[in-house]
């Protein structure tokens, strides 16, 4: 699009300041992201197009984030915290009211840029630790959001009973006809499917509550000062739905704690850091421990184990249908993304005695 495009979906919305040039921002993969200049030289929004074809209800995904933006201004108000503007996102809204601009195609919204913030790539033990209060504080601020207010704007994302029907209709169609030479691994995700879905049965037994999660906790979703380098506030809020709270520390361990790369060819390099486990949950422990559960608490680190398992599920069951969801870059993409999740998932569980060991300081 032009920049003049570009201006024109600005003008539905209610801005202060006259925006002036529009360029691409950030290495976002789901949504397209754009920084905003004004007139006066002043990088002062962020403007997005929503990509509707993974968040099919528009209508719910931004009152969610709504509620939560609310609900966060309201507790950090509650605190006496000061700079709250920077600590918690802020939506504009269209002319017409609602909280995006829909062009008859795609779906816009516009949030003020923080300023004097930064993202970060890079994991580093006190990155982690900082990271995990960060979460913590924003699973914190959200627990007392009764169950049911908001909405599942990726149904069933975490959901292993259907990740795990969704890799089973794949084996039984096999359209690619890749399943014959990978039946030891077919093997390997059948003998620990039981074991995986503990949390839809625990949640049915009432021993498990649904929670507030963010779904996508990486150290990139934290904006920093720039500065100081002290956690501002958590960013991208399209998956905030409700959950598990293994989720969110489970996707950390996952992404953050791997020695190795998420589709590594070179499976000697993945193993689990121990030193990015402890100080990530010593970090979400120390400001997520007032509303977890002893149960919750013990089964922190299955929640890596979990997730870990359910993305080997997810690239397994992708390759198996012929490459049909995830971007790939070369034939065996999949299966190289599948082999290097698996070995993740084999160091976890044999580091899974020290992780749970070291739980027991909050129990």
């Amino acid at each position: 699009m032009t920049n003049d495009a570009y201006l024109e979906i600005l003008s539905h919305f209610d801005l202060e300041d006259n925006a002036a040039e529009v360029t691409p921002f950030g290495n976002g993969h789901i949504n397209d992201t754009l920084k905003v200049t004004t007139t006066s030289g002043a990088a002062k929004y962020i403007l997005q197009r929503i990509n509707h074809h993974i968040f099919t209800n528009v209508e719910m995904l931004q009152n969610n984030i709504r509620i939560v933006t609310s609900h966060i201004r309201k507790k950090l108000e509650e605190r006496n915290e000061t700079d709250i503007d920077r600590k918690v996102l802020t939506f504009l809204p269209a002319k017409d009211g609602k909280s995006y601009y829909h062009d008859g195609e795609n779906y816009w919204r516009v949030c003020l840029m923080i300023p004097g913030s930064i993202s970060m790539e890079e994991i580093t033990p006190e990155r982690s630790y900082e990271a995990g209060k960060a979460f913590g504080d924003f699973q914190s601020m959200l627990a007392d959001i009764p169950e049911g207010v908001l909405g599942e704007t990726i149904p069933k994302f975490h959901n292993m009973e259907f990740r795990l029907q969704q890799f089973h209709d794949a084996l039984k169609t096999n359209v690619a006809g890749r399943l014959e030479s990978v039946t030891e691994l077919v093997d390997e995700i059948e003998k620990r499917a039981e074991a995986m879905c503990i949390q839809e049965k625990l949640y049915l037994e009432g021993k498990l509550k649904k929670r507030i999660n963010h779904c996508d906790t990486k150290v990139n979703n934290i904006l920093f000062d720039e500065t100081s380098g002290k956690v501002l506030c958590v960013i991208d809020l399209d998956t905030v739905m409700p959950g598990y709270v293994l989720s969110d520390i489970g996707d950390f361990i996952r992404t953050g704690a791997n020695t190795g790369a998420e589709d590594d060819a070179n499976l000697d390099n993945v193993n689990v850091n121990m030193e990015i486990f402890r100080t990530y949950t010593r970090g979400y422990m120390e400001t997520a421990q007032s509303f977890l559960t002893s149960l919750e608490i013990s089964m922190l680190p299955y929640g890596g184990r979990l997730l870990t398992y359910m993305q080997t599920v997810r690239f397994f069951t992708d390759y198996i249908n012929g490459d049909t969801y995830y971007k790939i870059h070369h034939p065996q993409h999949n299966m190289q993304r599948t082999k290097a999740q698996f070995k993740f998932l084999q160091s976890l569980e044999e580091h899974a005695k020290e992780m749970d060991d070291f739980m027991k300081e909050w129990l």
